[in-house]
């Protein structure tokens, strides 16, 4: 069964240019995204309550940033996976999921020449009680992937942390914008002015006003592109 069977009920969708193809962008929704290069098939954080995976292809990469419900739904990563599938997660996740890989904030993996990078993910500022940040660090994983000479990153839930602000050569960045659980406009502006990402997505954002955003980058040279994730 080729992909194109899908392909009329797929989400929106972007296409970034690489070295080595093309890799497809589909944004299901809230934290959820589904890449595509060749054949190849990752998706990122699904979860049911994000979108509609009926007519979604299996996944040969998963990757989870953290294991809070709107990031990790076991039930359907049963559904994606394949004889074949690999997935890699933050420690809590791979507790809950036996097959899954853990990574630690540092730790690369290469998966079909797909260099996987685990960059923190945590909360500096805003908390759920004092003393209890809404994402601990230590806990949660962003991920920085490499295919074909681009840099992807997927932030997971996190602020604008000293550790996303030393990424180099960032070309695609999604960055999470919803408080009180992650980033302000303000915040997300802060960070993707520290490492310049060439093409910004903000994600996760809930209510949060995507025009905000805009307004504040409009004198970089980063493009920012709101796309249908909420």
């Amino acid at each position: 069964m080729t992909f194109s069977l899908f392909s009329q009920k797929l989400p929106e969708s972007d296409i970034i240019t690489t070295s080595a193809g093309d890799v497809e962008l589909y944004f299901i929704g809230h934290g959820s995204l589904m890449f595509k290069w060749g054949e190849f098939v990752i998706h990122i954080d699904p979860v049911s309550s994000s979108g509609n995976y009926s007519n979604l292809p299996k996944a040969d990469l998963i990757l989870v940033t953290h294991e809070h419900y709107d990031h990790l739904d076991p039930d359907l990563i049963a559904k994606l996976r394949k004889e074949q599938t690999v997935m890699l997660s933050n420690q809590a996740s791979a507790s809950t999921v036996k097959w899954a890989q853990a990574m630690k904030p540092g730790e690369v993996r290469n998966v079909n020449k797909i260099t996987v990078e685990a960059i923190p993910a945590y909360n500096i500022l805003h908390e759920r009680a004092k003393g209890q940040p809404f994402h601990p660090k230590g806990v949660g994983n962003g991920y920085v992937l490499t295919i074909g000479g681009k840099r992807f990153y997927i932030a997971g839930d996190t602020e604008n942390i000293p550790e996303m602000k030393q990424l180099k050569n960032i070309d695609v960045a999604f960055l999470p914008m919803n408080l009180p659980y992650t980033m302000t406009p303000e915040m997300v502006a802060d960070a993707a002015r520290s490492f310049r990402p060439g093409i910004l997505y903000p994600y996760h954002f809930s209510d949060t006003d995507t025009r905000k955003i805009i307004e504040l980058l409009k004198d970089t040279n980063i493009e920012v592109r709101i796309r249908k994730l909420n």
